[in-house]
């Protein structure tokens, strides 16, 4: 890439970030209603089995992280359907900035819509199953990349399933199989953390998934647009 282009880039980059975070924020209830799912079904397990402080800490890891992968499917089926349903996915894909760039500022506006809440409203769920602080923290950070991971795996689904009827099952049927191993390492981070346990494993894993995807997701969601939309 010439010094003359990257501003370029980096300009279409930022440009589409500013069009999506307005949009979203325009819609308040497409940002609002993940966040609400995934507060309401932390919250109605303490409820539903009781308040014993062992099982809530033994059981808190799974359903946090069950939660926010479902939470985030939730919002996935809208990526790119705002975009086809007024026609200006096709100026997308025509444009002069390179396909997989736009894609993935798109990816990153999802990510900070639905999963940047998560994240943040995390702690106060955590407080429910009596987490202690320093587990409190390995969750943040394993929701920080899972979640993100989550946001570009989605990016592909939802490219291969835009105009599709139905869509949003299919698009649950083709992340779930590849969400699992970030679920089950997730998950298993923040139990190891709570048993005072070593944890570095599991964050690599999930960094080094994190990493994979922002190499790989941006050119296979570029391609499944270009695929939909012929």
């Amino acid at each position: 890439m010439s010094a003359a282009n990257r501003p370029t880039l980096v300009a279409g980059l930022v440009a589409i970030l500013r069009r999506d975070l307005l949009l979203a924020f325009k819609r308040p209830g497409d940002v609002l209603n993940p966040l609400f799912f995934f507060a309401i079904v932390s919250t109605l397990f303490p409820l539903a089995i009781g308040p014993a402080p062992e099982q809530l800490v033994a059981i808190g890891p799974g359903v946090v992280w069950v939660a926010a992968l479902l939470a985030m499917l939730i919002s996935m089926n809208g990526m790119f359907l705002g975009d086809f349903e007024d026609g200006s996915l096709d100026q997308l894909i025509l444009s002069p900035q390179p396909l997989p760039l736009l894609a993935l500022g798109k990816t990153i506006t999802h990510w900070l819509v639905s999963g940047l809440p998560l994240v943040l409203v995390s702690p106060l769920i955590a407080v429910t199953y009596q987490m202690p602080f320093d587990t409190i923290g390995v969750m943040m950070a394993t929701l920080s990349l899972g979640t993100i991971s989550l946001s570009l795996l989605g990016s592909v689904g939802a490219a291969l399933t835009v105009g599709l009827n139905r869509g949003s099952a299919l698009l649950s049927l083709l992340v779930l199989p590849l969400a699992m191993p970030i679920l089950i390492f997730g998950a298993r981070t923040v139990a190891l953390a709570a048993s005072n346990d070593v944890v570095s494993a599991g964050i690599y894993f999930l960094a080094a998934y994190c990493v994979l995807g922002l190499s790989l997701a941006p050119f296979a969601t570029a391609a499944a647009l270009r695929i939909s939309n012929e």
